[in-house]
């Protein structure tokens, strides 16, 4: 697979200077490796440096807007008339007229001042967007051969077939069902690729696929077959308690995934629907009665009624999503 032109652009920046340092790191290497990531550690790691550097510029712009005086986001929201002075300025342009000057700010009302930015917000604009994204985005970006690797990993094929074939059939009829095992059969592809087109002998091609498998599981399989063949013993037979043994697991996977779903269920129940609705009917009942003891706004009750209730929604949903991604096989 070609390199994209972004990665090419990486490559001819610093590519060079990380040559050394990126073939050195052993882990970084596995990691490619088993996340079946076609470039070289140098590529790789030059490409994380500056996308995080476009990101750390990029971030840097974002909290400029902020800060431009004048223009930014900041001098124009202190360019705002405080809510606070609206009904005293009004009442005052009522009551005395005659002193009104259009050519000082709020029309010479004693009462008018501007919108002051709080100094905490302005901190966490400085913070998030100078500092935390950046840092984040490439620890982000230099995690992608780990978490591919572990995706990877968690694709582990359930069913084998032992059936009168050869090993080497086994792989290809692995490598050719891409979509029943998934990420499985490209470990398996590149076992048949070895035998048949690199000429290893099938002992030496499974030993190689140990060092590129992702999954535990999948280690230990090429291991026990490697074992197996070594030994003089009956593949049908292992393929039979593996695949025994890995549908016992997967019944011990689903059904932790099923009480963890029972458990947002009943959850999402309390939290979802029936906490908002007793929040509204107290929202309200305060909007209406409100008094000294008890403000509330307008504002604040459609903040909470579009705002916060949907994102309770919003955080189940992703829950449960990420939840099932994980047991995607």
């Amino acid at each position: 697979m070609e390199l994209t032109t972004w990665q090419r652009i990486c490559n001819r920046i610093l590519g060079g200077v990380l040559k050394s340092k990126a073939r050195n790191d052993k882990k970084l290497s596995s990691d490619i490796i088993k996340a079946q990531m076609p470039m070289m550690p140098e590529v790789f790691l030059a490409t994380t440096i500056v996308t995080s550097i476009a990101i750390m510029a990029i971030s840097w712009a974002l909290v400029a807007i902020f800060f431009v005086p004048d223009i930014g986001v900041i001098a124009y929201w202190e360019g705002i008339q405080d809510p606070a002075t609206e009904l005293p300025c009004y009442e005052w342009e009522y009551w005395y007229p005659e002193l009104m000057d259009e050519s000082k700010p709020g029309k010479g009302c004693p009462d008018f001042a501007y919108q002051v930015f709080p100094s905490s917000g302005k901190t966490a604009i400085i913070l998030i967007g100078g500092l935390f994204i950046p840092y984040f985005g490439y620890k982000h970006n230099k995690g992608a051969p780990a978490r591919q690797a572990q995706a990877r990993g968690d694709m582990i094929e359930k069913y084998l077939s032992a059936a009168n074939a050869t090993p080497a059939k086994i792989f290809r009829s692995l490598a050719m069902n891409k979509e029943i095992y998934a990420d499985v059969s490209d470990d398996a592809a590149m076992v048949y690729r070895d035998v048949t087109l690199l000429g290893f002998d099938l002992i030496t091609a499974m030993k190689m696929g140990v060092d590129r498998a992702a999954s535990v599981w999948l280690t230990e399989f090429f291991q026990g077959m490697v074992g197996t063949l070594t030994a003089g013993g009956q593949l049908k037979l292992f393929f039979l308690n593996r695949a025994e043994h890995y549908m016992r697991e997967n019944r011990t996977r689903l059904g932790m995934f099923l009480e963890s779903i029972a458990l947002l269920a009943e959850s999402y129940i309390v939290v979802a629907v029936a906490m908002p609705l007793f929040l509204i009917v107290m929202l309200v009942i305060m909007f209406w009665v409100s008094g000294s003891g008890a403000q509330m706004s307008e504002g604040m009750l459609y903040g909470i009624v579009l705002g916060f209730i949907p994102m309770i929604h919003i955080a189940y949903a992703i829950l449960v999503w990420t939840s099932s991604k994980e047991q995607d096989m």
